[in-house]
């Protein structure tokens, strides 16, 4: 087991265990931590009640966080024609066809999220051993794979963030940085909050939102109330 240093012992002991914290008290005390000398990113840990072997109970989807990640967000887009130059415009990192697949092909893979255009995922689907296990493959349930390449490009520099639950039905996403205000972070984990409760498959049995833990980069989880709904997040936040 990896021996942690001093702040993260202190950051630790300031946390009681058997406590399910009120968000806003949880995500006050992580942003607190001071564990690192760089802008820590804050995450946040959901673990449902799915049964993820099950195709009708694997969530996948994408949330506009209202005030972003924090993070500078590279952009790929697969397009040709007034595709390409409209993802240029919009702010696209890196725009190319069948070049760019066979740059990533030799490769390369320097950029965070891919989109492609319908009529492009031919070609990009050779790079499905590549992106795929790198969370990176365009997909229609993600918004990634779409003719409105502008709005996409956009909404993904803007915070929208692609979300998945693993193998043992967690859901794992940042909400921002320690540097952010604390409201800030507050209604990104409400946006959260709402978008998962919303995507509850209708297959899901028993109960849905087993727990939730919010994290700074390398630093101790804390356990979050998870009967604190987001209207209840809301009126704390407005109060």
């Amino acid at each position: 087991m990896a021996k942690h240093g001093k702040r993260y012992q202190q950051a630790r002991d300031a946390i009681d265990p058997e406590t399910h914290y009120h968000p806003a008290r949880a995500i006050g005390m992580v942003r607190d931590q001071e564990l690192t000398r760089f802008d820590a990113t804050i995450e946040v840990h959901l673990r449902l009640g799915v049964n993820v072997r099950h195709a009708d109970q694997q969530l996948r989807g994408t949330i506009s966080l209202p005030h972003g990640t924090g993070r500078t967000v590279r952009v790929a887009v697969f397009a040709q024609g007034d595709k390409a130059r409209e993802a240029e415009e919009a702010g696209a990192d890196v725009v190319g066809d069948d070049d760019l697949v066979a740059r990533i092909q030799g490769g390369w893979t320097d950029f965070d999220v891919a989109i492609a255009t319908p009529d492009m995922m031919a070609a990009v689907g050779r790079l499905g051993r590549i992106l795929g296990p790198a969370g990176k493959m365009p997909n229609p349930k993600s918004g990634t794979v779409t003719f409105d390449i502008g709005k996409a490009v956009a909404e993904v520099k803007a915070g929208k963030v692609e979300y998945r639950t693993d193998r043992a039905g967690i859901i794992h996403l940042g909400i921002g940085k320690r540097s952010f205000e604390e409201h800030q972070l507050v209604e990104n984990y409400g946006a959260v909050l709402e978008e998962i409760l919303r995507a509850k498959p209708a297959a899901a049995k028993g109960r849905y939102l087993k727990s939730i833990t919010v994290t700074q980069t390398m630093g101790p989880g804390v356990r979050v109330d998870t009967a604190i709904t987001p209207e209840l997040l809301a009126e704390v936040a407005t109060a």
